[in-house]
């Protein structure tokens, strides 16, 4: 096969007290998201896809939250672990699509950073990632601003 697509989704709860990080970019937000490593639902979204994609499981099956090694992780080095393992099958990233959806706070100013961010841990191309969020309108869990969620989808190349 010369392509492989992926999809990965992730959700976790916000917990006063807790720093929101969010593709790799530290927010200003009156509460963070809850999860065994920093619970960036943006990365484990994105490593959720490249999982898929070279047909390995997800996130959990290879950084166990019953692990201690993984207690406050910084999950743009998971993502990175994750890329470095596609890498060395011999993928490199088509593209990927990602988006997060939440209430609060308005994201859309700190795109560009979690663009920048996501392509240089990467070591990809910026024009080869878009992100994007949304506003849930008050909808369910999202929408009562009780936690966020991200999907995203990846194509993969062979070398």
């Amino acid at each position: 096969m010369k392509f492989r697509v992926g999809q990965g989704f992730d959700f976790h709860p916000l917990e006063a007290g807790r720093k929101l990080v969010l593709g790799g970019v530290a927010i200003d937000h009156s509460a963070g998201l809850r999860g065994h490593s920093d619970a960036d639902v943006a990365a484990h979204a994105l490593a959720n896809a490249i999982l898929g994609a070279i047909g390995e499981g997800d996130l959990g099956l290879h950084f166990s939250d019953r692990d201690e090694r993984y207690r406050g992780a910084d999950s743009i080095v998971l993502l990175v672990t994750v890329w470095e393992r596609a890498r060395d099958l011999g993928w490199r990233m088509g593209n990927a699509d990602l988006t997060i959806f939440a209430q609060q706070p308005k994201l859309a100013p700190h795109l560009p950073a979690m663009r920048h961010r996501i392509a240089e841990a990467l070591g990809v191309e910026a024009a080869r990632l878009n992100l994007k969020a949304t506003n849930p309108e008050g909808l369910g869990a999202l929408g009562r601003g009780e936690g966020m969620a991200a999907a995203a989808i990846v194509m993969l190349e062979a070398d």
